[in-house]
């Protein structure tokens, strides 16, 4: 797991919203990061859909078709099919967050330990574990805290099913989409 790396491709992510967005004088970008961070864990926790008890398709969202048949062209087996895993998505969603929050607050470079080993939590104690990590963050605002967060947060990509490789790479990725987005001022979000 290579931080390092990731906060410094953040940090020119965060520098280009900035120049596109600047900050106000009395906006506080942090509570904005925090709260998005809890909106994108939520939608990770929804694309997971464990929780749903009320609906019979509770099976999480790893591989979602992209590419579909046109008018021109309904037959099938000559489309080329395309993939994405809206799981993994909105969980490196949480980790651009979780990188910025600790860009604000200064603590990319240091080393981040592993607090907390895999409990035998369900995946619904992980999300929940999670949750209460930003908020533990966001009121402490110290190190310790920051390190609880990203530990839990790693925890629940290994529960979901997440190599690190495999999160690496869709941060790149889904890192190219948001400069893009960046370019056209999300107007089609």
């Amino acid at each position: 797991m290579n931080l390092d790396k990731l906060f410094e491709v953040q940090r020119g992510l965060d520098a280009e919203i900035e120049k596109n967005h600047p900050t106000a004088a009395d906006e506080d970008r942090l509570a904005k990061r925090i709260l998005a961070l809890q909106v994108e864990l939520g939608e990770c926790a929804n694309e997971w859909r464990g929780f749903k008890f009320w609906s019979a398709n509770q099976e999480a969202r790893t591989k979602v078709p992209t590419t579909l048949p046109t008018p021109k062209n309904w037959n099938v087996d000559t489309v080329e099919r395309k993939y994405k895993n809206p799981l993994l998505e909105e969980y490196v969603d949480c980790l651009h967050f979780i990188l910025s929050i600790g860009l604000h607050l200064g603590f990319e470079g240091r080393s981040i330990a592993r607090l907390k080993t895999l409990p035998q939590y369900s995946l619904i104690d992980q999300f929940l574990e999670v949750a209460n990590d930003v908020l533990e963050l966001y009121y402490a605002l110290d190190f310790r805290g920051y390190e609880n967060l990203m530990t839990s947060f790693v925890i629940l990509g290994e529960m979901l099913g997440f190599t690190w490789e495999q999160i690496e790479t869709a941060y790149m990725k889904k890192n190219q989409i948001n400069y893009q987005r960046q370019d056209t001022g999300y107007l089609y979000e």
